[in-house]
């Protein structure tokens, strides 16, 4: 055999080996869009993680997400907090296409969000889209002069395939485990409504941790109540559960699975909050068949006709709260109606949809260049 009969298929080997390395090493392309989340584990890291998987079920590799703006230099970057784009927005590449979400606020809840949102308008020429939950919020960003071609209006999501309706078994089992008796009514509260991420002893007003004490005493006067609390930073709620004598228990869940089962000991669901951007509880609690009264504040007029699929009720209204709630809980079969249309109510936020809406709506006009 000739010398170069020998040494060609050697040359091939080292060539073919040399090619796999290369494609080893070459730097992975990342997916055109970045969605910026929290560290937190928390309600804007589930809605970024969540928006992404639905829109990769549909167009594979198109989104990730990230707690770190600064490794974003090229494509869609959306973030998924007014607050830290605001914070990072102008330090990031001008190549990059903007969105930002603004879930909730307003000048009236505090000269802290009033400076916020001056600093947001300001930097409102930067973005290309702003996503907004509720119409409520999006009419108002309309009021503040933001074009109304630049304002997606896209729900907060819900994974209805995790909250479901409880069989017997599920809800007698969730029951038991917090000592529930068989004759109270418990009332549901999962929102973080203190501030800081410590104890929470100081309340986070604008969630409404006032008005709801103040609900749950009146009601506690008609009929036998247990509240149960999930979320971090309850510390406020719990003293005056503890200082009004009303049975509770709080259980922060490990995990959505775990959450998800918290609602199969509801007979109620109360939203008091003052503003919000959904909040996700009153999509859970519609998704999982439990009821609820709530302010007429972030999604819930969007999802909720009053009397039909759920209660409203103006913020801060105490006994329109408790009245309302004493209808649902003191009437079995208007209760199973509600729940019924509840659930209808809330698919239009399944996160199927809201991905596919923020691919369609938002993501792929900006990846073609259009305004």
């Amino acid at each position: 055999m000739s010398l170069a009969a020998t040494i060609k298929p050697l040359i091939r080997g080292a060539e073919a080996r040399a090619k796999r390395l290369g494609a080893a090493l070459r730097p992975v392309a990342r997916p055109p869009v970045g969605i910026v989340i929290e560290r937190a584990d928390w309600a804007i890291r589930w809605w970024g993680t969540f928006t992404a998987e639905a829109a990769n079920a549909l167009a594979p590799g198109t989104a990730h997400v990230t707690s770190d703006p600064a490794s974003l230099t090229s494509g869609v970057v959306e973030f998924g907090s007014q607050y830290q784009w605001v914070e990072w927005g102008r330090h990031l590449s001008p190549r990059c296409r903007f969105v930002s979400t603004f879930f909730h606020g307003k000048p009236e809840d505090g000269p802290d969000v009033a400076r916020h949102i001056d600093a947001f308008l300001r930097s409102e020429a930067r973005l290309s889209k702003i996503v907004a939950s509720a119409a409520i919020v999006q009419d108002r960003l309309r009021s503040w002069g933001v074009a109304a071609h630049k304002i997606v209006r896209i729900p907060i999501g819900v994974e209805t395939d995790r909250f479901l309706p409880p069989t017997p078994s599920e809800r007698a089992e969730a029951r038991q485990r917090f000592g529930v008796a068989s004759h109270e009514i418990v009332v549901g509260s999962f929102q973080k409504d203190g501030n800081g991420w410590g104890e929470g002893l100081e309340p986070k007003l604008i969630k409404g941790p006032d008005v709801f004490l103040a609900a749950v005493e009146k009601l506690s006067r008609h009929v036998p109540v247990f509240v149960l609390l999930s979320g971090p930073a309850r510390g406020y709620v719990k003293q005056g559960l503890e200082r009004l004598g009303i049975r509770y228990a709080h259980h922060y869940a490990s995990d959505r699975d775990g959450l998800a089962k918290l609602y199969h000991a509801l007979d109620l669901y109360l939203m008091t909050s003052r503003e919000e951007g959904g909040p996700m509880a009153v999509m859970e609690s519609m998704s999982a068949h439990v009821p609820v009264v709530a302010t007429r504040v972030g999604m819930a007029p969007d999802l909720i006709t009053d009397g039909v699929s759920g209660a409203l009720v103006e913020v801060g209204d105490v006994d329109a709260i408790v009245s309302k709630a004493l209808g649902i809980v003191g009437d079995a079969e208007a209760a199973a109606s509600l729940r019924r249309a509840a659930r209808d109510a809330v698919m239009v936020a399944d996160w199927s949809v809201v991905g596919r809406r923020h691919l369609e709506e938002v993501w792929r006009p900006l990846l073609a260049g259009e305004a």
